[in-house]
């Protein structure tokens, strides 16, 4: 028996273990994420690269970087981010941001309220971008599988 043989015997014997059942649609919840009928929205997706500006190591920095994930908190909340990390540091690229607003305009507002923005350590791309609207479940989802800080 083939390498291909044996994959698709085990993918097989395990879709018989567990099927998987297709959930219902649930138009209630597409519509409270903001989803159309393919369970898709709108969104402006950032590249955040680093800036002519950086900030050196030291009080400033920790406050501005305390500042950055504050933020990121608050647009989360306020359920206008859908989602935010880091990347790698490729080419500048420093991280991103998944805006569930309308346009590049609104997006830029509230990327301009940002430390690192405000001090220029890193600097913004915006992109229009079209995605499954259940990215909008991200945050609350992450709130129940992340571990609270010990005390």
């Amino acid at each position: 028996m083939n390498l291909a043989a044996i994959l698709l015997a085990v993918f097989a014997s395990s879709a018989q273990a567990h099927p998987q059942a297709t959930p219902a649609y649930d138009a209630e919840l597409a519509k409270s994420l903001g989803g159309n009928e393919n369970g898709m929205r709108k969104y402006v997706f950032v590249v955040l690269r680093s800036g002519p500006n950086k900030v050196p190591a030291g009080q400033e920095r920790t406050e501005m970087f305390a500042g950055h994930m504050a933020n990121i908190q608050r647009l989360a909340n306020e359920r206008k981010l859908a989602y935010a990390g880091p990347l790698d540091g490729v080419d500048g690229a420093r991280g991103i941001f998944i805006f569930a607003v309308e346009s590049i305009d609104e997006a830029r507002a509230l990327v301009a309220t940002d430390p690192v923005i405000i001090k220029g350590e890193m600097v913004a791309e915006y992109h229009l971008h079209f995605g499954s609207a259940g990215l909008m479940m991200v945050n609350q989802v992450h709130s129940q599988i992340m571990k609270p800080a010990a005390k």
